[in-house]
């Protein structure tokens, strides 16, 4: 029997069954993979509980950040992959980390294939999407955001692996509003107080993301996903602006 990858893997799940099965087969080279679940009514549990290597923690949302970095806690090992439970580790991308000589001063950025339904989508910023996932928890951590969190770099390189994972990222136009709602709520409660803005600056932050979306990104060679995608990134960002805006009137 082939060791294990002395790797801690971190996913917060809530109602995560569609793709988790696929996510955790992608997983059973690690060590251990930690599911932080925030009171999943479907088949999460179930299907987590299947496989030997995963161990499962119940915790209330309290923010991306400050939940991600408390998952660290639970850790055994002080190398951590963190992925979401949408996303699909390749085998080669599994192989590539397997083989990696890990430096406790570099952060490893993975490449990821943004999908809409099945179609792979390769505009609208989607295609050039590395995200830091691999890192020494000893030398870094999350920031608190409550949401957009990301690593803390201080003085990290930074070192971009080849092979790509795949990001089921969005099904159907409800799970795009839905992110989007939950997504500018609590952009709002991050920055209320510490950013102005106002009304027709939201409006202008939101029509010049579509015209960066939909034609500097070429959204408009993407069919009408492309059309879908930069319609619903500018909403988010006029919404987000928008709701920052009444909660510092309040």
């Amino acid at each position: 029997m082939h060791s294990k990858m002395p790797i801690s893997v971190i996913i917060l799940t809530k109602n995560s069954q569609k793709y988790l099965k696929e996510v955790l087969n992608a997983l059973k080279d690690f060590e251990e993979v930690l599911i932080i679940d925030n009171g999943s009514k479907d088949a999460t549990m179930d299907i987590a509980k299947s496989f030997k290597n995963v161990k499962i923690f119940k915790e209330e949302f309290i923010g991306f950040g400050p939940l991600k970095n408390r998952a660290l806690k639970y850790a055994k090992n002080d190398w951590v992959l963190y992925i979401d439970s949408d996303e699909i580790l390749t085998n080669e991308l599994a192989k590539e980390i397997k083989n990696l000589t890990l430096n406790s001063n570099t952060v490893y950025a993975l490449k990821r294939d943004n999908y809409y339904k099945q179609k792979h989508i390769k505009c609208c910023g989607w295609n050039k999407d590395f995200v830091l996932r691999l890192f020494n928890r000893k030398e870094t951590q999350f920031n608190n955001n409550l949401v957009h969190e990301s690593l803390l770099k201080k003085d990290l390189k930074i070192k971009k692996l080849k092979n790509p994972m795949r990001h089921y990222s969005f099904e159907k136009p409800e799970e795009l509003i839905e992110k989007m709602n939950l997504y500018s709520t609590l952009y709002a409660q991050n920055y209320k107080k510490r950013k102005n803005i106002t009304p027709l600056q939201a409006f202008l932050k939101a029509a010049f993301s579509f015209f960066k979306n939909y034609f500097l990104q070429k959204g408009f060679l993407c069919g009408y996903e492309g059309l879908l995608i930069s319609i619903s990134n500018a909403n988010g960002v006029f919404y987000k602006y928008i709701k920052l805006y009444e909660e510092n009137k309040k």
